[in-house]
């Protein structure tokens, strides 16, 4: 035993004192390496402080006013890092200076100093940083500031560094020989049963002391840092490799080997419908479902959702279970039937009158009733009954998808504790202020606690999740590694940008060709092959900012009146949730406005705007992308926006422009779109015609870069990230609980 314990001190301290001379021997150069950073740093500084007084001191110079000079040095100097400024001709005299400026520092010595590799002066009251830089003002030149900065502070900042470094390299290696040692105990005792000692707080320093349950805390920390190194392993997960559906498959083949897949929506993939023709099978205007349908036919299972088409009853069999895609039947789909009333108090009510405008800021103010409040309860205890049922283990991954279902994970989880649960968040999550609106704020993050994961379209909505908990919830929340203990269920709150299916060559080959397109969807309009089209496809939606982009095309053809007859805009706005007052109200209010900017730009054959509120499917919708160009985005807030990679897949041309909302998640990704504000209306006008007269050569560029973002980043990379995250998790879970022993259970 004490020999083992001299081995293990002979073979730490060595380490320990080889680390700390590095330490000490590395420090020269990052004392170098640091002087030059805070250098650089300095003289960016000094060319800011010079842009913002250019234009002044260019002024006094110029009506020869030095009082004035003065005065602007004595503010310029207030900043506790700006020492002294002088001011010199290009005959290089030394106009005017501020009263700490040195006398005897000219100013062919201050260019000479600020042409150094690092440009510093020691002077009596310590180390300065001298840099020299042009006044310019409407492309004069007049003269140069010399400014003299703090840069003592480097020197305290080196020595705080040089403890850091050294307590570090101390630490480190005390890491490593401990982490070496363990491994050794664990070769000679045996993985299995090592690791077991180790986790109930055995091993490296019980045998002097006993096996003492006091050692239980670092055990659980033990736990903790072996999480903390898959969390970094998942952080880091290669970006390079493109997702298709047979890597989705072999994904889940190697990782969910035998684990079946359940995803519940209330929008359901397929519709069947009554028509002249008898039964019809459409898929329904829905981001969500252009997202995760693709995702179902790649790994089968089984998709629970609402059932409201009107033929939908006639097509199920006596399990009301369907095959889709018709033809095809590639997957599993189980309906739900509600009533009309059920219907208006969950879906109409609680979700879209309250949940759906809170976490959208488009200014509308949500409404909560007791009463829509019950029945979106209840009907999510209903689809978690129908989870249980369509599970054929006690252990399925099942994927939650959005708003109408928070309380689901919950009740997923009392029904099926040993579930892997990813709940995504197809809408924005808003801040805790916000959120404190709700009269239900508790149970719905307790139900959306109860998901093994809770997924977002991007950092910034998890950054408002996890403070709305914090807020609202006592938890114990790891915001480094975005995770949420509540009632010993932890979960991962991570950021996975939603994206769609890029076409393959053999669906490319079947599109019309652009010219075709184009000339298709003029024809029918009445329009010449020459008219420019600019083109948005929505939901009718007060959150898509299509009253902003009539009012950015109007405010265009006031600006540049040749536009009036020769560009129109086309917006496609499926009819939505027309059964509100809120909805109707708002679609009135866009056929108003057309009316109205119609009327004030009419000319024989013209529409400013095309409004076509009606449903398209995706063919149609294609033939519209492949025929603009310009597609106008102007969500006032949105989780991701889906349309906009919709046309940039359409675009196998390369041309056409994206004009896209600040305010859309996608403006994260798709940085060579033209980003905007949709409520400032000049800023959308003037997008509007840099995107109608931007060179082909510019276009092309622009949308090479965007259409190799979203095939990188598609959908089968979403469902991916997620999956491979949760299968990480279930084999956790799974080790964690072999390892438990029979005292940790109870």
């Amino acid at each position: 035993m004490f020999n083992t314990l001299r081995l293990q001190i002979r073979f730490l301290v060595p380490l320990i004192l080889t680390l700390t001379a590095a330490a000490y021997l590395a420090q020269p150069l990052l004392d170098s390496l640091t002087l030059r950073w805070f250098s650089r740093d300095l003289t960016m500084r000094g060319a800011l402080v010079t842009s913002a007084m250019s234009d002044s001191l260019a002024a006094a110079l110029e009506s020869g006013g030095k009082a004035r000079i003065q005065v602007l040095f004595a503010h310029a100097v207030q900043d506790e890092r700006l020492l002294s400024l002088g001011l010199c001709s290009l005959q290089g005299v030394l106009l005017q200076r501020s009263a700490a400026y040195p006398a005897n520092v000219s100013c062919a010595q201050a260019q000479l100093i600020a042409a150094r590799d690092v440009p510093s002066l020691d002077l009596e009251s310590g180390r300065v940083h001298v840099s020299v830089h042009p006044v310019l003002q409407d492309g004069a030149h007049p003269a140069d500031l010399v400014l003299m900065q703090d840069f003592s502070f480097v020197d305290r900042r080196s020595q705080d560094t040089r403890k850091y470094l050294i307590a570090f390299m101390a630490a480190l290696g005390v890491v490593i020989a401990l982490i070496t040692v363990i491994v050794a105990q664990l070769s000679w005792r045996g993985w299995v049963s090592g690791a077991r000692a180790l986790l109930r707080g055995e091993g490296l320093i019980t045998p002097l002391i006993g096996n003492q349950r006091e050692l239980a805390p670092l055990a659980a920390d033990f736990r903790d840092r072996l999480r903390d190194l898959e969390d970094t392993y998942r952080r880091s997960l290669d970006r390079d490799d493109h997702w298709d559906p047979d890597r989705l498959r072999a994904l889940l083949r190697s990782q969910l080997r035998g684990d079946e897949l359940i995803v519940v929506s209330n929008r359901e993939p397929y519709i069947h419908e009554n028509s002249d023709a008898g039964v019809v099978c459409h898929r329904p205007a829905s981001g969500l479902v252009t997202a995760v349908e693709p995702v179902m036919r790649a790994c089968s299972g089984t998709w629970i959702a609402h059932g409201g088409g009107d033929a939908d009853k006639s097509v199920v069999d006596g399990h009301d279970r369907v095959m889709v895609p018709p033809g095809r039947d590639e997957y599993t789909l189980r309906r739900i039937w509600l009533t009309p009333q059920e219907e208006k108090g969950y879906y109409y009510g609680f979700a879209n009158e309250g949940l759906w405008p809170l976490c959208h800021v488009a200014h509308v103010r949500p409404v909560f009733r007791e009463a829509d409040w019950e029945m979106y309860r209840r009907i999510n205890e209903r689809f978690a009954e129908a989870v249980v049922t369509e599970a054929r283990s006690d252990d399925p991954v099942v994927l939650v998808q959005d708003y109408h279902f928070a309380l689901l994970p919950a009740l997923i989880r009392k029904r099926l504790p040993r579930a892997t649960i990813i709940t995504f968040w197809h809408i924005p999550w808003p801040n805790p202020e916000s959120f404190s609106i709700c009269p239900w704020r508790a149970e719905l993050l307790e139900g959306l606690l109860g998901s093994t994961i809770v997924g977002f379209h991007t950092r910034y909505h998890c950054k408002n999740f996890l403070e709305t908990v914090d807020r609202n919830l006592e938890a114990r929340i790891e915001h480094e590694h975005s995770t949420i203990t509540v009632n010993k269920q932890t979960t991962l709150v991570e950021s996975y940008p939603i994206s769609i299916a890029w076409p393959d060559d053999a669906e490319r080959a079947t599109w019309p060709s652009v010219s075709d397109c184009r000339h298709a969807v003029r024809a029918r309009l009445g329009l010449p092959d020459g008219h420019k089209l600019a083109v948005g496809v929505d939901r009718f939606d007060y959150t898509k900012g299509i009253l902003e982009r009539i009012h950015a095309l109007e405010r265009l053809l006031e600006k540049q009146p040749q536009w009036i007859g020769q560009l129109s805009l086309l917006q496609v706005a499926a009819p939505s949730r027309s059964e509100l007052e809120e909805y109707k109200a708002f679609q009135l209010r866009i056929h108003q406005l057309t009316d109205r900017v119609n009327s004030r730009f009419d000319q024989p054959d013209y529409q400013a705007v095309y409004l076509l509120d009606r449903h398209h499917d995706s063919d149609a919708v294609n033939e519209l992308y492949r025929a603009a160009d310009v597609c106008v985005v102007t969500s006032l807030h949105d989780g991701m926006n889906l349309v906009s990679k919709e046309f940039i897949a359409a675009r196998d041309d390369e041309q056409g422009v994206m004009i896209l909302s600040r305010f859309a998640g996608a403006a994260a990704e798709l940085k060579e779109a033209l980003i905007v504000n949709p409520y400032h209306v000049e800023e959308g006008a003037d997008a509007l015609q840099r995107a109608l007269t931007m060179p082909v050569a510019e276009q092309s560029e622009r949308m090479s870069n965007l259409r190799a973002t979203v095939r990188d980043d598609n959908v089968y990379r979403w469902a991916g990230r997620m999956l491979a995250d949760a299968a990480r998790w279930r084999l956790r879970e799974r080790i964690d609980a072999r390892m438990q022993t029979p005292s940790d259970k109870s």
